[in-house]
């Protein structure tokens, strides 16, 4: 790694530091170098690669994705097979930065379970203002969300454990394919803050269930997301992304190995005709946090 993109990548988490807090005591971090510190002397590295570990504790079961999967994803990504969901979501957090007006330079916006980072930078080129900071839990995302965009400051940390982001200091969060705590985004969303969340509809990658066990999407999952809303937010806006993709056996081999399906699936695709035609399906919902539901007080989600 070039001494410019360490440079870049202290730059990035430097510009975030106010807006993280320390994972042991909840107090604010300041950058120094290559070091994140409270004022009680907790101390947090930035690795070679760019990125700062917060997860404190015992390991929890919770692993996030392997560098394998990552990596997977990364070239699927890069194909360009998911740009409309990611388009979506950069539209819609410019109407949301457009509606609420927040002032230019304020933006923090948070990908949680970034993975790849692949749609926070989309969103941060969207909104050429705002600061990013990629969230997850695997240290090999950490490494990658940490070259993802300039302006992406890359976190590993538990979203269950507690976000380590200080009350009411994010403009949006984002939650793409990924677990959601609603509870611990409310608290650290800015009133007037929009939280985007990307959900598969139940035809979502369907016509690869049968031929080689893909994971299905729960049925149940429009009531659950809408359970673990109630209270906190309301929804403000939703976009129907569907569209087909001709896949190719090496796309689907890395539509496979970049998803759960990869823990429960030993077929492959060699049996399938080839381009094999497969289904996109998402829903893009904007919501918009209750004014009881945030900043209530320091990691009142742990």
């Amino acid at each position: 790694m070039s001494p410019a993109s360490d440079t870049a990548e202290e730059s990035a988490l430097a510009a975030v530091a106010e807006v993280l807090s320390c994972p042991v005591c909840a107090r604010g971090l300041v950058c120094a170098g290559r070091v994140l510190r409270c004022d009680l002397g907790h101390s947090f590295d930035i690795a070679r690669q760019g990125y700062v570990s917060l997860l404190t504790g015992a390991p929890t079961k919770l692993t996030g994705d392997t560098a394998g999967m990552l990596d997977a994803r990364a070239v699927f990504q890069g194909v360009g097979f998911f740009e409309p969901i990611a388009a979506a979501v950069a539209d819609a957090a410019r109407v949301a930065r457009n509606d609420t007006a927040p002032p230019s330079g304020a933006e923090v916006i948070a990908d949680i379970g970034a993975g790849t980072g692949y749609y926070l930078a989309h969103v941060l080129d969207a909104v050429p203002t705002a600061r990013g900071i990629a969230l997850d839990i695997a240290k090999p995302a950490g490494r990658r969300c940490a070259r993802a965009h300039p302006r992406a400051a890359a976190v590993v940390a538990d979203a269950w454990r507690g976000l380590p982001l200080r009350d009411r200091t994010l403009t949006a969060a984002l939650s793409v394919f990924a677990p959601r705590n609603p509870a611990a985004v409310a608290r650290c969303l800015a009133p007037g803050g929009r939280y985007f969340v990307v959900t598969p509809t139940a035809r979502h990658l369907a016509e690869l269930i049968g031929p080689i066990g893909m994971v299905t999407v729960d049925p149940d999952k429009e009531r659950r997301l809408a359970d673990g809303m109630a209270g906190l937010f309301t929804r403000v806006d939703s976009t129907a992304v569907e569209y087909p993709m001709a896949l190719t056996r090496a796309d689907i081999a890395h539509l496979v190995a970049m998803g759960p399906s990869a823990h429960h699936t030993a077929a492959t695709a060699e049996q399938l005709p080839e381009p094999f035609e497969v289904t996109t399906s998402v829903t893009v919902s904007t919501y918009r946090a209750l004014p009881a539901a945030t900043g209530t007080g320091p990691h009142r989600d742990r």
